[in-house]
């Protein structure tokens, strides 16, 4: 008797345990978002947990009622599902498969988890069920961004240059022709003034719209910037050759644009046309042909089409006084460094500064970055500058480290060409030597376009400064093709969101989407996130308020000359 006893107390304690247990375990699914499914195979029966109720308005409690899952989604993923929902069938023990409700835009993960006893027959099955809608519209505005333009739908810069190194390199193995042709409305900027950049913008977006009706698996076309756009064709010939394409333009632009208020306006356009192999053997210098025979010809006369040839792109170069003078400014050394500090958002605490190039004329006084530098760029005088930009930025930074005794970032940028160098690693590292730097305070900022032509040797450079602990930026994010597609195998430590999504972060509801999923990603990756062209307090307020690290821009500093700085460092002390 007092063993019967002893049996049923141990029972009892038993199922109090499983009972306990039981409500443990629902309190858990309850907690989270998801959607559970347990499934006895030796009971046949099935237990649906977590938030069932909020996903499906239908129970089930057998195994054989599974199939109503698959009723549940899009028809041309139910077969798929079908075969994740009964993995066991395959003998696995996970499965995982994104599938939109029907009749709905929601989008569910479904997960699939298998148990086998000790001779790998099933013996549970929980099936969980999130509902990632929002990571899923916000995944396709972030590939959207990484491909398109978003003014217009066209194929952004970045990718469009990756699609035409792949239009140049067919071209070199099958002997054949690329033509790249620039288009650029005349006096765009007196229809802005004139009738307000909203019109502008519309206008843009209408020529965009008709050059898209060329586009084809031969021809590619992009909007470059503001009322500029090009288009490369593969193998020009018959309906697609550069007269064909440039006579239907010009037919069109007969007739005037009618916009969304009922007034027409009238466009002319000018074209540069360059082609390969005749002008370049590269993407990037195709494209630099093609604008360099497009305002050739406009300074001669617009709403016409510039081909490209050896003299036209002399007597351009040649025609610029601007570039006689910057080679003499680099013989010279006229160049100066300005200084635009950055900082953690919250405390406003220094984080560090980047370095930026300045040209002090004789003649003409101080002449903007924007203007010269892409002139550098295209004919090499970038890398004795940008050479001297990264020795005078170290040496400054060693100055100031030894006088204040304050330790911070200084942010250096690194074009293409000087990244493309055999001797850019050590040459990086001998100047941090020289004036004993410690290297995790350096950061170098290079931009997407520098990975276009050779990925894995850029980065295997970057990743050879990272590993003596230089710090990596990657400048301008969100503006081209490589933001997704190979963020994720980049050696950088820091995320520069483009100024312009800052601009219209506060107004444009698509932007703070875009900006507010960027923040996110980076925090996921590890990176620190720096917002660009900050300008306002209310910008920063917003920043702050979705994570942002870091902030520059005119809000809290603009680019200053070294002693400028120096009040800042000495205030630090």
């Amino acid at each position: 008797m007092e063993e019967m006893r002893y049996q049923l107390d141990l029972l009892k304690a038993m199922n109090q345990k499983l009972s306990i247990k039981e409500r443990m375990y629902r309190l858990i699914c309850d907690s989270t978002t998801n959607a559970f499914l347990y499934c006895s195979f030796e009971k046949s029966e099935v237990v649906t947990l977590g938030r069932w109720s909020d996903y499906f308005d239908f129970e089930i409690k057998d195994i054989k009622e599974l199939t109503r899952l698959t009723e549940a989604v899009e028809a041309s993923y139910s077969l798929a599902l079908r075969d994740a929902i009964y993995t066991e069938k395959s003998g696995s023990e996970y499965a995982s498969l994104e599938c939109p409700k029907k009749g709905s835009k929601t989008w569910f993960k479904f997960q699939v988890r298998i148990i086998y006893d000790e001779n790998k027959r099933p013996t549970d099955k929980i099936i969980s069920i999130d509902n990632i809608t929002k990571i899923k519209f916000q995944n396709d505005e972030l590939t959207y961004m990484a491909y398109y333009d978003t003014l217009t739908g066209l194929y952004n810069r970045n990718y469009f240059v990756r699609l035409l190194g792949e239009f140049v390199r067919a071209a070199s193995d099958n002997n054949s022709i690329v033509s790249v042709m620039m288009l650029d409305i005349d006096d765009f900027k007196k229809i802005n003034d004139s009738m307000g950049i909203v019109v502008g913008d519309e206008i843009i977006q209408q020529f965009g719209s008709y050059l898209k009706e060329f586009s084809n698996e031969h021809l590619i076309v992009c909007h470059m910037s503001s009322d500029v756009y090009c288009i490369a064709i593969s193998d020009p010939v018959g309906a697609h050759s550069v007269e064909q394409i440039y006579n239907r333009i010009k037919k069109r632009l007969k007739k005037p644009f009618v916009l969304s208020d009922g007034r027409s306006v009238e466009l002319d356009v000018s074209f540069g046309v360059a082609e390969y192999p005749e002008a370049s053997t590269n993407a990037l210098e195709l494209i630099n042909c093609a604008e360099i025979v497009l305002f050739n010809g406009k300074r001669l006369g617009k709403n016409s089409i510039q081909y490209f040839n050896s003299r036209v792109l002399s007597d351009f170069i040649n025609s610029v006084e601007i570039e006689k003078k910057l080679k003499e400014a680099i013989f010279n050394s006229n160049f100066i460094l300005h200084f635009q500090p950055q900082y953690y958002i919250g405390d406003n605490k220094l984080r560090g500064v980047e370095a930026l190039v300045r040209w002090r004329d004789g003649d003409n006084g101080m002449i903007s970055p924007a203007v010269f530098i892409p002139i550098a760029e295209k004919n090499g005088a970038i890398i004795p500058i940008g050479n001297w930009v990264v020795e005078q930025s170290i040496k400054q930074y060693a100055e100031w480290s030894k006088k204040y005794g304050v330790h911070f970032i200084m942010s250096i940028n690194i074009s293409a060409l000087q990244c493309s160098r055999e001797d850019f690693v050590n040459g990086i590292l001998s100047m941090i030597d020289r004036y004993s730097v410690n290297p995790s305070e350096i950061e170098l900022e290079v931009t997407e376009s520098i990975l276009i032509d050779d990925f894995d040797a850029i980065s295997g450079k970057l990743s050879k400064l990272r590993a003596h602990g230089v710090r990596i930026s990657l400048d301008d994010f969100g503006t081209g093709f490589s933001s997704l597609s190979y963020l994720k195998r980049l050696p950088i430590d820091t995320l520069k969101i483009d100024k312009s999504f800052i601009d219209t972060v506060l107004t444009d509801s698509s932007t703070r989407i875009i900006t507010e999923s960027i923040i996110s990603m980076v925090k996921t990756l590890g990176y620190e996130a720096i917002a660009e062209g900050v300008e306002d307090e209310r910008q920063y307020r917003y920043l702050d308020s979705i994570g942002c690290d870091v902030v520059q821009g005119f809000l809290l500093g603009k680019p200053q000359p070294p002693e400028d700085i120096e009040s800042i460092l000495g205030n630090m002390q």
